[in-house]
């Protein structure tokens, strides 16, 4: 997709990716972009246009009727609540065992490179009364993929994406808990699709592999990463998502809580906040957006979204000063100015964390992030690279 457009009522890009490169098949495949109606407005917010009718006790009802379904009698777990200890799940988590009576099990992917507050954070939730299955990556393989990651897609969160993408399903699948609840929707960021699904268990809502899949990590076929980096295969499965047969024979179902209850990402932080003592980034805001409050607790995070800024043009601001015009937080003029302040800011707080942790140097960090720039996204003038096209220039 060459042609770049901006949203005439947030400042989402078309060029935002669906799916951010979490994919184990082969690199170069074809990608999914946000969707655009022919007036020009992202998919999502019309989305929220349809929100502002929705009869929102109709749907907590609906809500209440299905978690009746899988509330264990004997206190056993009845669902999973994936997060790490950020202001959604903790949302998510305490309103599910307190207002509707169910028995949560958390469960984090944790990430790269633990930052002081994220690990705070992820205290704090646990310890206001929640169990929590923690999955910590063999670190050796983990620093791998991620530099392969980086070398090959210029995408170092792919090995955290696969790994918290799967960890949920595989999970419920072990422990027997037929129930998934994240707390945002990706109806919400990008897609906008219609409000309707009560409940899924249909493998196209699952990030699952055929069993005779080519399957590749950090863009290297895992044969080839057994063969020249000595791992055995019970290394990389962690990592990977489940097979077919396993979504197709589960009756696990997975909910997304915006579906059912009117709230948006600021509240989720104050009610965190009220109920564990959530602490915001020391910083004041976070590198690359104006925010405080969200992906908090990775060294990873900045590197991901500037990469994410180099492929596509539109970084974290973006991300974050769109769900807040359709949340009505802000207005769009407010949110193209913060936008052309802070989006693609470099994230140099942990930039040689990051640099150590890959182990790769500087030059060979430059060297990849030139190859994946886009010709039709940036140009040269003198030694400075500049965008085509911006939201504030339109």
């Amino acid at each position: 997709m060459k042609n770049i457009k901006f949203c005439k009522k947030c400042v989402e890009s078309n060029h935002r990716f669906l799916s951010t490169a979490q994919h184990t098949d082969k690199p170069g495949g074809q990608k999914k972009f946000a969707a655009f109606d022919n007036d020009g407005v992202c998919l999502s917010c019309r989305y929220f246009e349809k929100k502002e009718f929705f009869n929102w006790s109709e749907k907590e009802e609906d809500l209440k009727d299905i978690l009746s379904k899988f509330r264990s009698n004997n206190g056993e777990y009845d669902v999973i609540v994936p997060g790490s200890g950020g202001k959604d799940s903790i949302y998510t988590s305490i309103i599910l065992k307190e207002k509707y009576g169910m028995h949560p099990l958390t469960c984090t992917w944790a990430p790269g490179m633990y930052t002081e507050v994220g690990w705070k954070n992820y205290n704090s939730w646990i310890n206001y009364g929640f169990d929590n299955f923690l999955l910590t990556p063999n670190k050796k393989v983990h620093k791998l993929l991620t530099k392969l990651a980086f070398l090959n897609l210029l995408h170092p969160f792919q090995p955290f994406a696969l790994g918290q993408n799967s960890l949920p399903l595989k999970l419920a699948v072990e422990k027997n808990i037929k129930l998934i609840v994240y707390g945002d929707s990706i109806k919400e960021r990008a897609v906008g699709k219609d409000n309707e699904a009560k409940s899924f268990n249909k493998p196209e809502f699952w990030h699952y592999r055929n069993n005779n899949d080519e399957i590749y990590l950090g863009g290297v076929n895992i044969d080839e990463i057994q063969k020249k980096y000595k791992i055995d295969r019970h290394e990389l499965n962690c990592f990977l998502p489940v097979s077919k047969d396993v979504v197709d024979n589960s009756d696990i179902n997975l909910l997304h809580l915006p579906d059912f209850i009117n709230y948006n990402p600021q509240n989720n932080f104050y009610y965190a906040k009220e109920k564990t003592g959530f602490q915001v980034n020391p910083d004041g805001r976070t590198e690359g957006t104006y925010t405080k409050y969200s992906s908090l607790d990775d060294k990873l995070d900045g590197l991901h979204y500037f990469t994410w800024y180099i492929k596509t043009g539109r970084g974290r601001a973006t991300e974050d000063a769109a769900l807040e015009v359709r949340n009505k937080i802000i207005t769009r003029e407010e949110a193209v100015l913060l936008v052309k302040k802070f989006d693609g800011e470099f994230p140099k707080k942990y930039f040689k964390d990051c640099l150590n942790y890959m182990e790769i140097s500087e030059n060979q960090f430059w060297e990849t992030i030139e190859k994946f720039r886009p010709n039709h996204i940036w140009q040269k003038s003198g030694n400075e690279w500049t965008l085509k096209n911006s939201v504030w220039k339109k």
